[in-house]
This record gives structure tokens, sequence and C-alpha cells, in this order.
């Protein structure tokens, strides 16, 4: 996962809602978003590790994940940062205890950004920072640097966030997905720096990533929307190494 734009307790009828992009290399096997076996929990999977990047419970958790962007970090770690979201998923810790025993263990993973929560409290967790925290209501943009970081499509994600919720018309997962289908790069100029060729954060820099030369991409958008009746829908959106819309998933969890 490496996009993800998210309104928390910002608007009466959304307690939250999530709006992310998941890139990855084209060749690591992936399940679609459903059930899983543990019938509690709606998310996609990584096929190789077996974890995820974002997910949520009928009882109204929620976690995601994503990388931090460093090339001088080479080493490879045993752990899997998508065990994150599934330990917490699927465990009976609230949030604020799951973020507190964490703290022994976040040199097992490779740099990571994690959001966990649910309708009352939303915490940001970040392993090379060594740093929790609970979030205030806000628009909030989380990519592979730390939150709310002035890159581009970080900056346009949130704006893109308030003025859907700013506009008349009803916020939906479809609006919600269309907005993480913006594919415009960034000038030069307003790149960041983040240790890699300029050529490739320009291809890194758009809210849908095309990079066929590396065979990396995004390879679904997911919404999801936490209503105040206590109903949430989530979406996800399927496309193909060209970038082609395939699979969609909608689901529809009412009140616990």
């Amino acid at each position: 996962m490496c996009l993800i734009i998210f309104s928390f307790q910002t608007d009466t009828r959304f307690p939250l809602l999530v709006a992310a992009n998941r890139d990855e290399y084209f060749s690591r096997p992936t399940a679609h978003a459903d059930f899983w076996p543990e019938k509690e929990l709606l998310a996609g999977r990584d096929l190789l590790a077996g974890g995820t990047w974002l997910g949520i419970t009928r009882s109204g958790r929620f976690a995601a994940v994503t990388n931090i962007r460093d090339p001088s970090q080479t080493e490879q770690k045993a752990r899997s940062r998508g065990e994150l979201t599934r330990q917490f998923l699927l465990g009976p810790e609230s949030p604020q205890q799951y973020c507190e025993a964490l703290a022994s263990n976040f040199d097992e993973y490779a740099g990571y950004n994690l959001l966990i929560g649910d309708r009352e409290s939303l915490f940001y967790i970040n392993n090379m920072q060594q740093t929790s925290k609970q979030l205030e209501p806000g628009i909030y943009g989380l990519s592979n640097g730390v939150l709310n970081d002035s890159w581009p499509k970080v900056e346009w994600g949130k704006q893109a966030m308030q003025g859907l919720l700013d506009s008349k018309n009803s916020v939906s997962t479809d609006k919600l997905i269309a907005m993480m289908n913006h594919r415009e790069q960034a000038a030069d100029a307003d790149l960041p720096d983040t240790g890699v060729s300029r050529k490739l954060e320009r291809s890194l820099s758009s809210a849908f990533i095309q990079n066929p030369e590396r065979r990396y991409g995004t390879l679904c958008s997911t919404a999801v929307i936490f209503h105040d009746s206590g109903e949430i829908r989530f979406s996800e959106q399927n496309y193909n190494e060209a970038g082609n819309r395939t699979d969609a998933h909608y689901y529809q969890l009412s009140p616990a």
C-alpha cells in the first residue's frame, strides 16, 4: 500500500473515510478482497507472506500499512509488515494496547507506517522513528514517508478529500475510488528527494502509479466508509499491469 488518504471524525456522518492505492510488483501473488476463513475479517491477502495491506472487521476495526521509502535500508527483515495489520484485526487488544505492545519489536520489521483504530480512536505508528500517537480529528495523507509529508500526491489527496466532503453531492465508495485514479505526475520542481533517481521519483509522484519498466504499479484502489449508523461500506477496484480496470468487489456490512 503506497497512498492512503483518510478523514477521521471531520464529518458527523462519517466517523472514518479511507481512500487508498496499493502499489506493488506485478509478480507478487495476491488474493482480491474477500472475507477470510476468520469470517470477522474482510481484506485482500498477500499470498506470499500471508498478511494484508488494508482490512476491516465486522466489529469496526480498521488497519492499513505502508512501507517507508529508504534506499539506504538494505537489510532484509524476517517478518512481513502485512502481519502487523492482520494481528491487530484478528486480535483482542484495543488500538492503544496494540501500539504499546509494538514498541518492543520495532526492529523486527523493515520500515513501516501503520494505521490502526476503530470508530472512536485512530493511531499512527512509525517504526523507524520509533513513535506512535493517537490522531486528532482531521484529514490526513500517508504515503511512503511520514504522516502528512508534503509530497505532491499527499497534498493533492488531502485537498481532493476535502473537496469531496465540501461538495453538495453525497460521498460514496465509487467517488473515493475515482479520486484515487489520478495519474498526473508532479512537476520536477515539486518532487521530493527520497534517495532514488529523478526518473523514478517522477514515476512514483502520481496517486495512481504506472511503471511498466520495473513491472510495478497500482494494482488496486480501496474505499472504506464508516457511517454514523454503524454501517460500513468497503469497495475494491482491481487493475491489470496496463492500468486498466479488471475485477471489482463491494461489501456492505450491517451494524454489529
